[in-house]
């Protein structure tokens, strides 16, 4: 895929890492399109059902490549945001595994998976206003998402990084590891998720993504169509059948 991310194919998980470990995996442009490149992979093959983003060598990632930004580079991709991934991601569910660092761009990356499973040496933060900046990358908006308010507020406010134990007791992190072990965590998440319909699976993540915006009022009519077209699927009967005669389904994703 590109000397900067490293894709790998294990069962029917798509692992893609961020192979900067002199930087600390931290995002330039190039690595915005090249882990682009791989979410696109994710989504077009109809054998992977979920993915997994992490880093190399025990860092997640840093952030923004600052002396690329330094240099007048950009690594927010147009219509696809930082990292490829933090404006448009993708339509099957990403999974973070993080080692060390995930700080700045790196937090919004991983807030920008569906899932976040951390070693306990991780580390968590949105420093932005240490440098001047401003976390634009969707971290300010997912924080409070995922955490209460005011303790995102405080963390934003202050730029101070947040354990990885404390994520995990704030509901941030869904599984916590020992040191080494967050990608094969992740892949036991994956693999749990996985064995579930990938229809039924994308269209749970679409609704429950979508239904944030959707006015009160609304949602029921919303719901309904995109249910439906599940309900309608030959694997819901698929799944009835083999519930019915006791064995494993054998998914067709349609």
């Amino acid at each position: 895929m590109s000397a900067l991310v490293h894709v790998e194919q294990r069962g029917a998980t798509l692992i893609i890492t961020i192979d900067r470990p002199q930087q600390r995996n931290a995002i330039n442009r190039a690595t915005s399109q090249a882990i682009a490149d791989a979410l696109d992979r994710l989504d077009a093959e109809p054998q992977v059902r979920a993915g997994i983003l992490t880093g190399r060598a025990g860092n997640f990632c840093a952030g923004m490549d600052l002396k690329a930004f330094v240099a007048g580079e950009r690594a927010e991709l147009e219509g696809r945001g930082f990292g490829g991934l933090t404006e448009r991601p993708p339509a099957k569910p990403l999974i973070a595994a993080v080692e060390g660092f995930a700080l700045a761009g790196g937090c919004e990356l991983a807030l920008a998976c569906d899932l976040i499973v951390a070693a306990e040496n991780a580390q968590f933060g949105l420093p932005e206003v240490k440098r001047g900046l401003v976390a634009g990358s969707g971290g300010l908006v997912r924080l409070p998402q995922r955490i209460p308010a005011a303790i995102a507020l405080e963390y934003a406010l202050t730029g101070n990084r947040m354990t990885a134990i404390d994520a995990h007791r704030w509901g941030m992190v869904n599984r916590l590891t020992p040191e080494g072990q967050a990608i094969d965590g992740a892949l036991a998440l994956a693999a749990s998720i996985a064995a579930n319909a990938p229809l039924a699976v994308k269209m749970t993540k679409r609704i429950m993504r979508e239904a944030r915006e959707w006015p009160h009022a609304d949602v029921w009519e919303l719901q309904r169509p995109l249910a439906d077209s599940i309900i309608q699927s030959e694997d819901a009967r698929e799944g009835a059948l083999a519930f019915t005669e006791k064995r494993d389904p054998v998914w067709r994703g349609r």
